[in-house]
């Protein structure tokens, strides 16, 4: 008896309802960042270097990696309970849009799909980057620190998704200044900040920096610079798609096999590329 008194008094601590909240120090923004990075999560789990013949539920899983991950690795690392688990509107959206995300990735072609996908990460950056550094400087984080928290968020998640994929993170290989793209971010919003004292005069300028530096980085394909390599060793290309400038003289072959021929399409030629009998391929 005593026993089915203590469980009749733990139900009425659970939750059901409560927690619903999508304004307040900057929690619309996060959920801006995490909606949009669930959508970049489906979306990656269906390119022809991600995919691993993944069920409804585990593309839903990568859009919860996407979504979600970057912003509970921040808050874990700040010692708070993850916003994601106190506030439903977080999972609610994330999932939302990773339905979205399958959708598109499942009708779409791959062409459209990655175009899509870009851009998404190039908007997701900059807000999960200044929702970073603001909750570090919120909570006295030396600048250093805020700048990591401004990083951890728009990358952990990819690197999740990445890692469950079988795919080397991103992060360590060459690319768009990325990770750069999101320091920088970060460091913007501090400096604006510190200068005028307003949170959302921040905002503006840091994501407008921070996303007019990414489409570039993507637009003139600027990349980190590699390492210097040791005598020997091979550099190959690391097979991912590609999208601009980079797809500039690949062939029909070179395209099919990166997964960027729309298949069924009356003249199957991407803009940019060369026909395979001008470089000799079949």
């Amino acid at each position: 008896m005593t026993a089915l008194h203590s469980l009749v008094a733990s139900t009425g601590t659970v939750t059901f309802f409560k927690g619903w909240d999508f304004t307040g120090n900057y929690t619309f923004v996060d959920l801006v960042a995490a909606s949009t990075n669930a959508l970049n999560g489906a979306l990656l789990a269906r390119r022809p270097d991600h995919f691993k013949n993944f069920t409804i539920v585990g593309i839903l899983g990568m859009a919860l990696l996407g979504g979600l991950g970057g912003g509970m690795t921040r808050d874990v690392l700040l010692g708070d309970i993850p916003s994601a688990l106190t506030n439903p509107a977080y999972i609610t959206v994330a999932l939302l849009f990773g339905m979205i995300g399958y959708s598109v990735a499942y009708k779409g072609g791959q062409l459209f799909r990655e175009g899509l996908f870009q851009f998404m990460t190039s908007f997701s950056l900059p807000w999960y980057a200044i929702v970073g550094a603001q909750k570090g400087v919120g909570q006295g984080i030396p600048i250093l620190g805020c700048i990591l928290l401004a990083v951890v968020g728009p990358t952990a998640g990819r690197w999740y998704i990445d890692v469950s994929s079988g795919v080397t993170p991103k992060q360590f290989i060459r690319g768009e200044w990325f990770v750069t793209i999101a320091a920088f971010t970060g460091l913007i919003w501090i400096l604006v900040y510190w200068a005028s004292g307003n949170t959302w005069v921040a905002l503006g300028v840091a994501f407008v920096a921070g996303y007019v530096v990414r489409v570039a980085a993507l637009w003139y394909s600027w990349e980190e610079p590699l390492a210097s390599e040791p005598k020997g060793v091979y550099k190959h290309s690391d097979g991912r798609p590609m999208l601009g400038r980079k797809l500039k003289g690949k062939s029909q072959r070179e395209l099919r096999d990166l997964g960027l021929l729309v298949e069924g399409a009356d003249s199957p030629v991407v803009v940019g590329a060369q026909p395979a009998t001008q470089t000799g391929e079949n």
